[in-house]
């Protein structure tokens, strides 16, 4: 049986261009709607750790990678003042894997992936099923330096690995900031920045959400289009 795999940076729950208000539950209502068997998330704000299986009904694994700069509740509540331009500057930043009911999950843990005097950026892991290592990742965005995201990259692929079984499939997904990584042994990359990768197991080739698709009400939903394979 192939299972689903999709991953989003939802830019904080703001729209293309930000505006004052946030649609980060209208952004998990759409990607959860179809019922997905698994989904990475990243540039969640911190506060909305707790609510992600209220809002879309899957079991959640959080990360912080940046803490909130005051207590949670308040660092929400005056971020929603102007949500396009607080934006994670107040509220944090935290990565999340989110799986369907039907299937068991184990919480593998995470590792700083960022290197020293550089923002904190994490890769998190959880095993799915029993029997596939999923790994989420949000590298450092420095286009100047792709050696910078590229080193990040090999990190999350070095504690992914280390996590599996031996003969278990990787799945190492996220926004990696990089076109065309290079990880011998795994999938193609898409044409972006945004990778669903496999390692151990066949896979479809990444789509891309076209447009219209994270477009509710007129409003499009993050700078970034979901992208999503089949595994196995």
């Amino acid at each position: 049986m192939s299972l689903l795999v999709r991953s989003w940076n939802v830019f904080h729950g703001n729209a293309v261009p930000p505006r004052r208000r946030g649609f980060l539950h209208e952004m998990l209502q759409l990607v959860s709607a179809d019922r997905p068997d698994v989904v990475c998330l990243q540039e969640l704000p911190a506060w909305s750790l707790p609510v992600l299986h209220s809002w879309t009904a899957m079991q959640s694994h959080g990360a912080i990678a940046r803490p909130p700069l005051w207590p949670a509740p308040f660092s929400a509540w005056v971020t929603r003042r102007h949500q396009g331009f607080f934006r994670s500057g107040l509220a944090g930043q935290a990565n999340a894997i989110l799986v369907g009911e039907q299937h068991p999950s184990e919480d593998l843990g995470k590792e700083r992936i960022s290197g020293p005097g550089r923002e904190r950026r994490m890769c998190q892991a959880v095993r799915v099923a029993g029997r596939l290592v999923v790994a989420n990742l949000h590298a450092t965005n420095d286009f100047r330096r792709p050696d910078v995201p590229a080193a990040e990259v090999e990190r999350a692929r070095r504690f992914a690995e280390g996590l599996a079984r031996p003969g278990e499939p990787v799945v190492l997904a996220g926004d990696f900031n990089l076109q065309a990584p290079a990880l011998p042994g795994y999938s193609t990359p898409g044409p972006g920045i945004d990778h669903v990768l496999v390692r151990g197991a066949p896979s479809t080739a990444i789509a891309a959400w076209p447009r219209e698709r994270r477009t509710v009400n007129g409003v499009v939903l993050s700078d970034h289009a979901p992208v999503e394979a089949e595994v196995g």
